[in-house]
């Protein structure tokens, strides 16, 4: 079976997911209120793709499990951590995404969605053993903080405080260590339900991934004028990306030697 097969397989995950990438191209597009709206809808489509693929590929349980895990645990973090300063550090979210709960923005926990699970997809493609697998999961969707908290920031959805030790933009370093911190916990909590998969049928979130680490690095330095974070995020989730490409190089030529004997 190849990749197209794949998306043929599961083609309300490929439209949402193709969808997705289509909103983000747009976006560099769209300013003022209407960029707004794009982000939000944004977010909602990527992580629609995220959680129907789950569906179709692990099944409702699965699935389950992993909104509870990313959407459900990311709300509790984000809840506690506005209220708190911890463990990301001090930081406000403005009234520019919409509705809210305890001053977090409704659509921030599907975030954590949007990406964990294809982060975990990644991490399962390279390894089966859990120990490692958990670790390459937390760091898959960590890395991509190194991208999302400055653009964010420079768009000006949430507000960093405080004067402690920080990369750019006033984000401190605390915030990316709780973020691998917190990643590393649910990816600890969801890697049960990935199972195991065919790669071609997880096309949509290997994709996904790949799309995010490519198109992210692009627009920070062409687009949105941040050359620090295209450097730091390109190569923090291209470390990802070039243990994924390795592994999935040594899986393709076992692969291609066997179907060779068959025939």
């Amino acid at each position: 079976m190849t990749v197209l097969d794949g998306l043929r397989r599961h083609p309300v995950p490929a439209a949402l997911g193709a969808a997705a990438v289509l909103l983000q191209i747009l976006y560099p597009l769209v300013q003022g209120p209407g960029r707004d709206r794009l982000t939000v809808v944004t977010v909602v489509v990527f992580s629609a793709a995220s959680l129907s693929h789950a569906v179709v590929a692990r099944g409702w349980r699965a699935a389950a499990r992993l909104a509870a895990v990313f959407v459900g645990g990311g709300l509790l973090v984000e809840v506690v951590g506005v209220a708190t300063g911890w463990p990301f550090g001090d930081y406000a979210y403005s009234d520019r995404l919409g509705w809210q709960v305890a001053d977090v923005p409704v659509v921030i926990p599907f975030a954590w969605m949007m990406l964990g699970y294809p982060a975990l997809v990644v991490a399962r493609r390279i390894t089966a053993r859990p120990g490692p697998g958990i670790l390459l999961g937390g760091v898959a969707l960590a890395s991509w903080d190194l991208f999302l908290d400055p653009q964010m920031v420079a768009e000006g959805y949430w507000t960093w405080f405080g004067d402690g030790p920080h990369l750019v933009d006033g984000i401190p370093v605390s915030n990316y260590a709780a973020w691998l911190a917190i990643a590393l916990l649910m990816a600890a909590l969801a890697w049960g339900a990935t199972g195991t998969w065919d790669d071609r049928d997880d096309a949509v979130p290997l994709g996904l991934y790949l799309w995010t680490w490519a198109g992210s690095t692009l627009a920070h330095a062409a687009f949105f004028g941040l050359p620090v974070s295209a450097l730091y995020g390109g190569a923090g989730m291209g470390a990802v990306v070039a243990v994924l490409w390795w592994s999935q190089r040594d899986h393709t030529e076992v692969v291609g030697e066997v179907e060779r004997v068959g025939s």
